[in-house]
């Protein structure tokens, strides 16, 4: 039996919202890192495309912004998540030509702007910053690969070893010149020169420059 005093406590998930609404981008993200997961495995277990199932999730997540002031708190907030997320899918299933297979109630998510409570912070102000984090995650993403294809061509693998054990393992230059007996000045060149021409492939992407304003700033200086 629960604790009277404890049963009028707010749950950790009502905080959230309320923090939420009233604009906290650091709760806005502790809702995406606690509920992504779940519902991406919930949308891969009923289709195979993986992207297409990370898009349904962010249009999940952009949904419930928008009809975040219609939120009473009556459902359990991950009841309310997986509902959205489910109108989403039978909504891509729908357009891609396929009979879905579940029936639920949602909210479109075509209304325009809506207010959050509290701070009056715009909803869709939130949902742009959750499709910049995407355009710049793909956009670094196909740069990456386009340099490692043409180390890979030219077969500069020392370099590709030094990228490598420095971005994806997190070692610091000195570690990496000591493994691959190479001077720290080396390791440095190599570094500056990936990080360089990153940002020469992201630039010829012709990217509006509220993606990426540090790359617009460079031309000024």
């Amino acid at each position: 039996m629960k604790d009277s005093n404890q049963s009028n406590q707010p749950s950790a998930d009502e905080i959230l919202v309320k923090q939420i609404r009233d604009g906290s981008p650091d709760a806005w993200q502790a809702l995406i890192d606690r509920y992504e997961g779940r519902l991406l495995a919930y949308t891969r277990s009923r289709i195979r495309d993986a992207a297409a199932a990370e898009d349904i999730v962010q249009e999940a997540f952009v949904g419930f912004l928008i009809s975040l002031p219609n939120y009473d708190g009556g459902r359990p907030l991950e009841s309310y998540l997986f509902s959205i997320c489910a109108y989403k899918l039978t909504d891509h299933l729908r357009r891609e030509g396929r009979r879905p297979s579940l029936q639920m109630h949602g909210r479109s998510s075509s209304a325009g702007e809506i207010e959050l409570q509290g701070s009056g912070r715009v909803a869709s102000s939130i949902a742009r910053s959750v499709e910049r984090k995407r355009i710049e995650e793909q956009a670094i993403r196909d740069a990456m690969t386009e340099q490692i294809d043409r180390w890979k061509s030219s077969g500069n693998w020392g370099k590709l070893q030094a990228i490598e054990l420095m971005i994806v393992r997190g070692w610091g230059n000195k570690r990496v010149a000591e493994t691959l007996d190479l001077t720290e000045q080396q390791v440095a060149n190599y570094k500056s020169d990936f990080l360089i021409r990153l940002k020469s492939i992201i630039k010829r992407a012709e990217l509006d420059e509220s993606v990426f304003p540090e790359l617009a700033t460079d031309d000024a200086n």
